[in-house]
């Protein structure tokens, strides 16, 4: 039976995931001139929830929720087996052409996905500008990019991994630090 990885630190619970999240509502509230042009888009798997929460947060304090949809950037992917990839996904060109988009994901690391998010967004699409949330941003990027809003920023090894739990694919809400094992 394979064991867990021993837990190192937990860096966000659930109040600090929510203090985290909602600070970053508020900072696309203040760069965002029209929310009802933003589209949200949730980086599959636990991008999606982020984005669920920051439109519900957005529009309790403004009044205005965007859309959010999913995107599966797996057949964007530069680092999957061609044969392993997803389809291509589909985006309908009214959520990007011309507007703002806001891609939502749970930890930077290399800045791969970002990367492939980036490339569904053009291929669906020219959109007016594309921003980047994430709730931790980790470190280690092999890419030039940077995040516009960060929950928390977490030095760490390569060592180490960044776990995200969320109440709505978890049950619970936490961020912990895992140290991988030896190999």
């Amino acid at each position: 039976m394979l064991q867990s990885p021993p837990v190192k630190a937990v860096i966000l619970d659930a109040q600090g995931l929510r203090r985290a999240w909602r600070r970053i509502a508020h900072e696309v509230i203040e760069r965002q001139a029209d929310l009802a042009q933003l589209s949200l888009l949730g980086i599959v798997t636990r991008g999606v929830p982020l984005a669920e929460r920051l439109a519900a947060t957005l529009a309790e304090l403004e009044g205005v929720r965007p859309p959010v949809l999913p995107l599966d950037v797996r057949a964007y992917r530069d680092d999957l087996p061609r044969a392993a990839a997803a389809p291509l996904p589909v985006l309908p060109a009214t959520a990007v052409d011309g507007r703002p988009v806001l891609l939502v994901d749970d930890v930077l690391f290399n800045g791969r996905t970002v990367r492939a998010a980036i490339d569904a967004v053009i291929a669906a699409g020219r959109p007016k500008q594309i921003q980047l949330a994430v709730l931790v941003d980790r470190g280690h990027r092999e890419l030039p990019i940077r995040p516009d809003y960060i929950g928390k920023n977490v030095p760490t090894s390569r060592q180490e991994w960044v776990e995200v739990h969320l109440r709505e694919r978890d049950g619970e809400d936490a961020v912990r630090i895992l140290e991988r094992p030896e190999r």
